[in-house]
């Protein structure tokens, strides 16, 4: 089972698996050539010589001597070029690599490829949890026509005013990321879009090449309970709960629909806790309002959420329900 904390070490695997596949085909290719083509073999030889010399020219340096061999280097190299064209093509001899940008190691100067950040950007996408759900949920697909725009009195303000702010809110947590610390706490009545945005915000961040962990805190409590009394028989157990530790950003979702009891409490905590020592992004949802998380919850987890989280509030209407018969469509 592949984890954040081996995902990376999996991928550079498969680069390594990748250069080995095409340095054996060159090797392969080479044979061939100098079977059909013998001419060649000399050349390589002659060229492979021509190295060995230039570095002892460079180290006793002679200038005159190493401009020579250049040139004589050159002049081997164009009449290869011309056998190859000729015969089998120019980059036959070429290593074929699945990237030529980085031949396959990953790093152009010590800094990730392109190709790095797009493999660990789809590794991450899988690790995530939430691969199929952010085709559709995302901040392209927030469309604010689904809110109503009627004043809702105990509010003092319309759903639609309230989900602009809310998507104000989230954009900025996305594109504050790197440079300020900050959690949020999604809050109010099923069905209202907190998942959504939850989900937006993954898909921003995951895009960037951030990782990501989505989970329901019910599953999210097996899990850790399951690495308190069933952890000899998990697989990579350490891994697993190293994830929770060290990904960039936690969704915790459904917060409240877990069983309350003495252990769950606990390893909430623990988890809550972790992270923002750590300094490490969290998003929390939840259908209980304040007050009820005041009710179920210890002290000591109500600090950690009114003290570093950002509450959010969501209210109005059903959306769930309103796409379902309502005959709205988010496009």
């Amino acid at each position: 089972m592949i984890t954040y904390k081996s995902v990376y070490r999996e991928v550079m695997k498969g680069y390594e698996r990748a250069r080995d596949d095409a340095l054996s085909l060159l090797e392969k290719r080479k044979e061939e050539v100098y079977c059909n083509i013998p001419e060649i073999a000399v050349m390589d030889k002659q060229l492979a010589k021509l190295g060995i010399s230039l570095a002892k020219l460079a180290l006793a340096g002679d200038i005159d001597g190493m401009k020579n061999a250049r040139a004589e280097a050159a002049h081997l190299n164009e009449n290869r070029r011309i056998l190859l064209s000729s015969s089998v093509g120019e980059n036959y001899l070429t290593a074929v690599y699945r990237c030529n940008i980085c031949e396959d190691t990953g790093f152009v100067q010590n800094v990730r490829c392109k190709c790095l950040k797009q493999r660990l950007v789809d590794e991450h996408y899988s690790l995530s949890n939430m691969k199929e759900a952010l085709r559709e949920e995302n901040f392209d697909t927030y469309d604010l026509r689904l809110f109503s725009e009627e004043i809702i009195a105990s509010e003092g303000l319309s759903q639609h005013a309230n989900m602009q702010t809310v998507y104000r809110l989230a954009t900025q947590f996305v594109s504050n990321f790197d440079t300020e610390f900050s959690n949020l706490l999604l809050h109010g009545a099923p069905g209202l879009g907190k998942t959504f945005v939850c989900h937006s915000i993954a898909k921003d961040l995951l895009d960037t090449g951030r990782t990501v962990l989505y989970q329901t805190v019910p599953r999210l409590c097996k899990v850790l309970e399951d690495y308190r009394f069933n952890r000899e028989s998990m697989t990579d157990p350490d891994e697993m709960l190293a994830a929770i530790d060290e990904v960039d950003l936690l969704v915790l979702d459904d917060l409240g629909a877990e069983m309350s009891t003495i252990v769950t409490s606990a390893a909430i905590f623990d988890v809550i806790n972790q992270r923002l020592l750590s300094r490490k992004h969290t998003v929390i949802s939840t259908n209980l309002s304040p007050d009820q998380l005041i009710s179920q919850y210890s002290e000591r987890i109500i600090s950690r959420f009114f003290g570093n989280y950002q509450l959010i509030k969501f209210f109005g209407e059903d959306i769930r329900m309103k796409k379902k018969y309502g005959g709205v469509r988010i496009s």
